[in-house]
């Protein structure tokens, strides 16, 4: 298959080599010194070269917030037939722009990133494919997912915007508040130390990445939620209520029982 990929930060640059062994690729970005160690790859200067080019397959992987204008720039240089695809981590708005292409699309999340994953070892990692997306471009990444061992997940536009909200911002803003509390520790315990890995880990991400997952429209209630609980606990703290804190913990133990 002939495939177009625009975009070549962590997770451009990574579908780029996991597929270019097997398709016909070509890449693009706006600086051209990402694309420079590529193997097995064309690489584009001006995206007026993909009139010659016919790809088959178009997967966008700009910096969210810039998919719909790379999109409409991309167009006008590819086929009709040509499958539009994103990876975006938020979908909010994405539905009705393909609604209104009229063009065959194909919409997935790979649910980690390049940073913290072992993308080495994919077998714990999941990928959500949106179940509007056309069944050719479905059977693409299903294709591509299985052949990693990564978990697939199909759901809704709707449901992958509050999924994302949950999985993601939730543990976000849990990392962006302890990061927020820090202070020079020099007898870091153990715990403490997981925590900060993860932080760590957390705000190596892009900054838009990480706006953009927090600006999710359903994030908000979560953030709600999170509030309520941390009032919730200061108070049991602040009464110094051991039969409460056991029903807390209680509650806690099955919230996250397998």
């Amino acid at each position: 298959m002939k495939i177009f990929i625009l975009g070549t930060g962590k997770m451009g640059a990574w579908l780029t080599e996991e597929l270019c062994w097997n398709h016909e690729v070509w890449v693009h970005d706006s600086d051209p010194l990402k694309m420079k160690y590529f193997m097995q790859v064309h690489r584009i200067l001006d995206l007026a070269e993909l009139d010659e080019v016919k790809p088959q397959l178009f997967i966008n992987s700009v910096a969210l917030g810039n998919t719909t204008k790379a999109f409409d720039a991309v167009l006008p240089h590819i086929p009709e037939t040509c499958i539009l695809a994103d990876i975006a981590s938020v979908k909010n708005g994405l539905q009705d722009y393909y609604t209104a292409l009229g063009r065959p699309f194909v919409s997935s999340h790979p649910m980690f990133g390049p940073t913290l994953a072992n993308i080495r070892d994919l077998k714990d990692e999941s990928a959500i494919i949106i179940s509007e997306s056309c069944e050719a471009g479905k059977a693409f990444f299903r294709e591509l997912y299985s052949k990693l061992s990564i978990k697939i997940f199909e759901y809704s536009f709707e449901e992958h915007d509050k999924t994302v909200a949950y999985s993601l911002a939730t543990p976000f803003a849990s990392s962006m508040v302890f990061a927020a509390c820090m202070r020079k520790q020099e007898a870091p315990g153990t715990n403490f130390k997981r925590h900060m890995a993860s932080a760590k880990g957390l705000l190596a991400e892009d900054d838009r990445l990480l706006t953009e997952i927090m600006f999710n429209q359903y994030t908000i209630r979560q953030l709600e939620l999170i509030n309520s609980k941390l009032s919730y606990l200061t108070h049991i703290i602040r009464q110094r209520d051991y039969e409460e804190m056991k029903k807390f913990l209680d509650t806690l133990r099955q919230n996250i029982a397998d």
